[in-house]
């Protein structure tokens, strides 16, 4: 397809995000359809999307890797980025939501605000404050509700947010939509897949009425000339409404609420409306801002402009079975020619771009140039990873790093034979290349490979890929759970490490404080120790060591975290103190502090979040129970019940086939991370108890 070259201000850079089984790539589906991308919606359960394009993704009907597209409608162009509703594959979300300008939120009718709603909802409006708009999708199915998931949006994601449609009708009644601002009722056709305007239905007059005045109301509260006038009695007129709404959605103050039927492409066309009217340009959005390299307080930024000097964010890295090493990313300012040279800073290397493509879905048109607006693949760098910041060399910056959640399940993996240990390694390299999420470490002692990841659909996904990908069948352990180490009571130690062995000999002497901090504080270090009793040059090395240490852990060999480990006092010999020396007194006084104040076992929590019917809904609480689990809330979810709990990981494990045996195969669920708590002191016990037996504790130290 042609390119229709669009100025900056026509360009809109979106994603899709919703939970599982919302409707998400089916709208997007809908989308490329109507704006002329594609000629044909596939179907998921065909497993003919275009988006959708793995096989793991085709056979299971789920989206696991984000797809970037690009689609135009009324003169602007639209990039689109389809992203994953399961929480397992919350990087591909992550890393999209730094990339564009605006979000699509769609919703389920039925399900209403669900656990991935929620989450993507906090992601996208902390710090970022991304614009968004609300779909409600699925009004023609049972137990569509518009009403009942308006109220949920309010409850759980915000106040501000406002139909700007209502639907006509619902479940097999579904019809249409009325335009609240225009007071026109739009009705759809499914055989000339268009939709026609009329007057709005007398049975929906009143409630359109309301609807229309509370809108206007909440519009006009962001604009005081428009808040003043209607005051007087002044009626605004639409034009001025609707560039005070954009105004209002553009600034994050409201969010419109629309509402479909994608899979009948119903409503799709006022959402393309919508993304246009509303969701901001490049230009709309902050200067994205970073720090110069090699002056970490001086703070520069880039507008998003062709004449700024080029900046891009490297968000994903793909292998391409049929080009190699691609790196995506999204250019947020200036212009680059292919054969260029970009330079990254954190290898503080340039390298020649290639190739640059556009990509729908697993598709490739390859183009000569970039710029500002862009999200593009790149064929070249081959050292650069997911975070890294490509820049011009002449004005070099660094942008804000990713920040991916820690993985909470491993597997151990090993070669199926004795000559594929390397061949699986780098596989598992890639792979870990591709996906942050992914954390791999190996023991050379095993010869094991230990790869953690979000979940296990995360990790059987994983090591599906290196079946059908590499060619791989390694034999896989049980998924266990990734614990931690923290402490509960604060604790100092002196640790002087002392040696003499002829010539010069070894000293260091430190005092150390370690006190627990808050779940989620990670690891702190401070220094309070006096420059004439410790010189700078070697509190790094104390660090050094203390950091190792607790990355081994002490009671089971798992790291420690939500501690603060602070150096009160030291000293040094000006003959036999070197760097050295203070690492390692650094290391052995964090292994002896940390057992000196109380140790514990920490353990991943996960939000639970089930829907099942009436019938089953006292099995599966009490099985909750079971588990160590809390319910917090029972809701009504259309004909089902929700369940919205809390439940520790090691006895989530194996869950789908329970709860499919509680219910009849009816049952579904999913589960999120949600903090790091004390494991009782007898399931601790039982596990330090395995760790050691299995001699992965440093020092084989006890148990708490």
């Amino acid at each position: 397809m042609a390119r229709k070259e669009a100025p900056l201000h026509n360009v809109r850079i979106i994603g899709i995000f919703a939970h599982v089984d919302a409707g998400k790539t089916t709208t997007s589906e809908a989308i490329l359809y109507h704006t002329g991308r594609i000629h044909r919606t596939g179907s998921i359960d065909e497993g003919s999307t275009q988006l959708d394009w793995m096989d793991q993704e085709r056979e299971r009907g789920i989206t696991i890797m984000s797809a970037a597209t690009a689609c135009h409608w009324q003169d602007h162009r639209i990039n689109l980025i389809d992203t994953p509703g399961h929480i397992d594959f919350t990087a591909e979300v992550v890393r999209s939501i730094r990339v564009i300008d605006g979000a699509v939120m769609v919703l389920c009718a039925v399900g209403g605000v669900e656990p991935q709603t929620e989450s993507v909802w906090m992601h996208t409006g902390e710090g970022r404050r991304l614009p968004r708009i609300i779909f409600v999708n699925k009004m023609d199915r049972i137990g569509a509700d518009f009403d009942r998931v308006l109220s949920d949006i309010h409850t759980r994601l915000t106040p501000n947010a406002y139909p700007i449609q209502l639907p006509i009708g619902s479940e097999d009644d579904f019809v249409g939509v009325v335009d609240l601002l225009k007071e026109q009722a739009l009705i759809w056709d499914d055989e000339s897949d268009s939709f026609s305007v009329e007057s709005v239905p007398e049975s929906m007059k009143n409630q359109v009425a309301v609807a229309r005045e509370e809108l206007i109301d909440a519009i006009c509260e962001t604009d005081d000339d428009l808040l003043m006038r209607r005051l007087e009695g002044e009626e605004p007129g639409l034009d001025e409404l609707q560039a005070a709404f954009r105004k209002a959605v553009v600034s994050s103050t409201l969010v419109p609420v629309l509402c479909g039927a994608a899979r009948h492409r119903v409503g799709i066309q006022p959402l393309l409306d919508a993304v246009v009217a509303y969701l901001p340009s490049p230009i709309e959005r902050p200067p994205v801002q970073g720090l110069v390299p090699g002056k970490e307080d001086e703070v520069t930024e880039r507008a998003n402009a062709f004449d700024e000097p080029f900046c891009a964010s490297a968000f994903k890295i793909v292998t391409d079975p049929h080009v190699g090493h691609l790196t995506w990313v999204r250019v947020f300012s200036g212009k680059f020619e292919t054969g260029e040279r970009l330079y990254n800073p954190r290898t503080d290397e340039t390298e020649r771009v290639g190739r640059i493509y556009r990509m729908h879905g697993n598709e490739r048109e390859q183009v000569e140039h970039m710029a500002a607006s862009d999200v593009v693949a790149l064929v070249g760098p081959k050292s650069t990873t997911t975070g890294d910041t490509l820049c011009d060399p002449e004005h070099p910056i660094v942008l804000e790093d990713f920040d991916f959640p820690d993985p909470v399940i491993s597997v151990a993996l090993k070669a199926p034979s004795n000559g594929q240990g390397e061949k699986l390694r780098q596989a598992i390299r890639r792979l870990c290349n591709e996906d942050p999420t992914l954390i791999s470490q190996y023991d050379a002692e095993t010869e094991e490979q230990t790869l953690s990841g979000m979940g296990e659909l995360h990790l059987e996904i994983a090591i599906d890929r290196l079946r059908r990908e590499f060619g791989l069948a390694p034999k896989s352990s049980a998924p266990q759970v990734s614990y931690r180490e923290t402490v509960r009571q604060p604790a100092e130690y002196e640790m002087i490490y002392k040696k003499q062995s002829g010539g010069h000999g070894h000293y260091a002497k430190i005092l150390l404080r370690i006190e627990p901090l808050e779940s989620g504080s990670g690891v702190i270090f401070e220094n309070e120790a006096s420059g004439a009793d410790l010189p700078r040059d070697f509190v790094g090395p104390i660090e050094t060591g203390v950091r190792e240490a607790l990355e081994n852990g002490v009671i089971a060999g798992y790291p420690v975290t939500d501690v603060q480990v602070t150096v009160l006092d030291g000293d040094y010999h000006e003959v036999d103190s070197a760097a050295m020396d203070f690492q390692i007194a650094g290391s052995m006084a964090a292994r002896e502090v940390v057992r000196r104040a109380r140790p514990a076992l920490l353990e991943p929590v996960m939000r639970i979040d089930v829907n099942v019917m009436e019938e089953h809904l006292g099995n599966v609480v009490a099985d909750v129970g079971r588990r160590r689990g809390n319910v917090n809330s029972m809701n009504v979810r259309g004909h089902l019940r929700n369940i919205d709990g809390e439940v520790p990981l090691s006895e989530a494990r194996g869950y789908a086939t329970d709860l499919r045996s509680l219910t009849q195969g009816r049952g579904t669920f999913t589960l999120e991370f949600r903090r790091y708590d004390v494991v009782p002191d007898t399931i601790a016990d039982t596990v330090i108890k395995e760790r050691i037996e299995e001699g992965k504790v440093p020092n084989r130290a006890g148990g708490l």
